[in-house]
C-alpha cells in the first residue's frame, strides 16, 4: 500500500524552508553531527480526552526511507533560490540516504502527553529535514485516531461509519483519516478510494437528492428498495420523520413479503432521542424488528453518549465532520478550542567532539521547555491493566515490571522492522485500548494517567536546566 500519498521526489520539497537554509550552513561551516529529535505531543487538548493513539509511522518510515531530492525539484530550486543553494547542498541532497536510527511506538500504542514517541537519530541535517514531514503526518493522525477511539468508546459496541470526506482538510487527509479512524475501530467509510487503498469496508445510504427528485417519498423508497432489496437503508428525514418512517415500513413490508429485508433507516437530523424512540415503535409495529436505525448529523462522542445514556434506539451512528476534522469541542457544553495537537520535534541530544551530550529547549514559559537526552517510554502492566508510564534516559535499565514502548524501525538506514498491516495495527489498538482502565476513557471527567520520571531524568533536567536558564 505504500504512503497513500505518493512518494517520489516531489515530497523532497515537502519542508520548511529554513530547515533547508540552516542545513545549507551546517553544511558550509563542517557541522553535521549526529543528533538526536523527539516527536512528542506536549499536551491533549481539553476536549480530546486523557490518552493519545499513536497513528501515522507508516508513512513518516516511508518517506524517510526514499527521501532524497528529484532532479526536477533540483532545477526549480536552482531556479527559484536566488542561488542561495549552492550545488554542493544540492548535490548532498539529491544522494542523501538516511543512514541512522529511528526508534518508535508502533501505531495503535496508547501514548500519554510528554512521552517521546519517535526517537530519531542521524547526521542533524537529515533529522532536521524530515520535521515538517513527521510532524505533518503524526499530529494530524494521531488526532484522529484519539478523536475515533473516543466515538467508538461513546458507542458502546455499536457501529460507527466514518462519513467525513467532503468536511476534510484536503483530499489526503480525507484519506489518511479514515486509515487512522479505521485504527481506532470505527467499522468502515463511506470513502471508496480510502477503501479500496486501505482494503476496509465500505458503507452508505441514499442522499436527501434521490427523495427529491421524485414526486413521491414514498416512490423514492420504492425505487431504491428495488434496486437494493437486501441491504437497502432509507434517509427518512427529507420532509417528515415520523411520516417517512411510516412510508419506510410499507416498503420493508413489501420487501418482506417478496423474501428480502428493510436493512435500515436513517436519520440526519431533528431531536435524534425522540425521533429514535418514535421510529423504532413505528418499525417494531410493522414487524421490522430487524430493521435498524442509523443515525447522523453533527455527531460526536458527546452527542453519542448523551443519546446512549437517555435509551436512544440507535444501531449504528454515521460520524463526518467532526470525526474527520477531530473536533476539540464538547457539543453539550459549546466548549472548545483548536482542532489540533500540540505536537512538536526537538533537538535532546547532539555529538560533541565525537561523543553524544544532552541538550534541552529552555523557555520562560516552562510549557515549552523539554526534557533532555535520547528517552525510552516504559509502562507498567499489572494483571492486564496500564498501571503506570516512566520516562527515562535511553541508557537506564528498569526492572522487568516495566516495559519498553518504543521499539527499533530503522537501524543504521536499514529497515529492522517491517510496518504491519493495517487490520495487524487495528487489533493491536483493541488490545491496547482493553488493557486502560474505563476512568480514563469517559468522554468528561476522565482521570489523568500516572506519568513518572526517572530520578536521573529529573537530575539532568534540573543540571541542564540550571546551566542554560540562567
Amino acid at each position: 500500500m505504500g504512503s497513500l500519498i505518493p512518494s517520489n521526489g516531489a515530497l523532497s520539497l515537502f519542508v520548511d524552508y529554513y530547515e533547508m537554509t540552516s542545513g545549507k550552513a551546517n553544511l558550509d561551516n563542517g557541522m553535521n553531527p549526529n543528533a538526536t529529535e523527539n516527536y512528542f505531543i506536549r499536551s491533549i487538548p481539553e476536549h480530546l480526552g486523557s490518552y493519545l493513539v499513536v497513528a501515522g509511522l507508516e508513512q513518516v518510515v516511508d518517506y524517510i526511507m526514499r527521501f532524497r531530492l528529484g532532479r526536477k525539484e533540483r532545477q526549480w530550486l536552482e531556479e527559484h533560490a536566488g542561488g542561495a543553494l549552492d550545488d554542493e547542498f544540492l548535490d548532498y541532497l539529491e544522494h542523501m540516504h538516511f543512514k541512522g536510527d529511528l526508534y518508535a511506538m508502533p501505531e495503535g500504542t496508547l501514548a500519554m502527553p510528554n512521552e517521546p514517541i519517535i526517537n530519531i537519530t542521524g547526521p542533524s541535517i537529515e533529522v532536521q529535514l524530515f520535521e515538517t514531514y513527521i510532524l505533518n503526518i503524526m499530529n494530524f493522525q494521531t488526532k484522529i485516531a484519539t478523536k475515533a477511539s473516543r466515538v467508538v468508546n461513546a458507542a458502546r459496541g455499536r457501529e460507527v461509519i466514518e462519513f467525513g470526506a467532503r468536511r476534510a482538510d484536503g483530499r489526503d487527509a480525507a484519506v489518511l483519516g479514515v486509515r487512522a479512524s479505521y485504527i481506532a475501530g470505527v467499522r468502515a467509510s463511506s470513502l471508496l478510494l480510502a477503501c479500496k487503498e486501505l482494503g476496509i469496508p465500505f458503507s452508505g445510504t441514499m442522499p436527501h437528492k434521490f427523495v427529491q427528485e421524485r414526486t413521491s417519498e414514498l416512490q423514492a423508497f420504492r425505487d431504491y428498495a428495488n434496486s437494493f432489496p437486501d441491504s437497502a437503508v432509507l434517509l427518512i428525514d427529507t420532509y417528515n420523520t415520523i411520516n417517512g418512517a411510516k412510508l419506510a415500513s410499507i416498503v420493508g413490508r413489501e420487501l418482506a413479503a417478496k423474501g428480502h429485508r428493510l436493512a435500515g433507516v436513517r436519520i440526519d437530523s431533528g431531536n435524534l432521542l425522540t425521533l429514535s424512540k418514535k421510529v423504532r415503535k413505528i418499525l417494531d409495529s410493522n414487524g421490522l424488528h430487524s430493521t435498524k436505525i442509523i443515525a447522523s448529523g453533527d455527531l460526536d462522542e458527546y452527542k453519542i453518549d448523551y443519546l446512549l445514556s437517555h435509551g436512544a434506539p440507535i444501531d449504528s451512528f454515521g460520524v463526518g465532520t467532526r470525526l474527520i476534522t477531530g473536533a476539540n469541542y464538547n457539543s453539550n457544553t459549546g466548549m472548545g478550542g483548536v482542532s489540533a495537537l500540540g505536537g512538536v520535534y526537538k533537538l535532546v541530544e547532539v555529538e560533541r567532539s565525537g561523543k553524544m551530550v544532552d541538550t534541552l529547549k529552555v523557555s520562560d514559559d516552562k510549557k515549552k521547555t523539554t526534557l533532555p537526552g535520547r528517552k525510552q517510554v516504559y509502562r507498567r502492566i499489572k494483571q492486564g491493566v496500564f498501571e503506570a508510564d516512566m520516562i527515562a534516559l535511553w541508557e537506564e535499565h528498569l526492572s522487568k515490571e516495566w516495559k519498553p514502548l518504543l521499539v527499533p524501525v530503522i537501524l543504521k538506514g536499514r529497515l529492522v522492522r517491517k510496518i504491519p498491516g493495517l487490520e495487524s495495527i487495528r487489533k493491536y489498538y483493541m488490545n491496547q485500548i482493553s488493557m486502560l482502565g474505563e476512568e480514563y476513557k469517559k468522554t468528561s471527567g476522565a482521570r489523568r494517567y500516572n506519568v513518572l520520571l526517572s530520578r536521573k531524568l529529573m537530575k539532568e533536567t534540573s543540571l541542564l536546566t540550571a546551566r542554560f536558564g540562567g
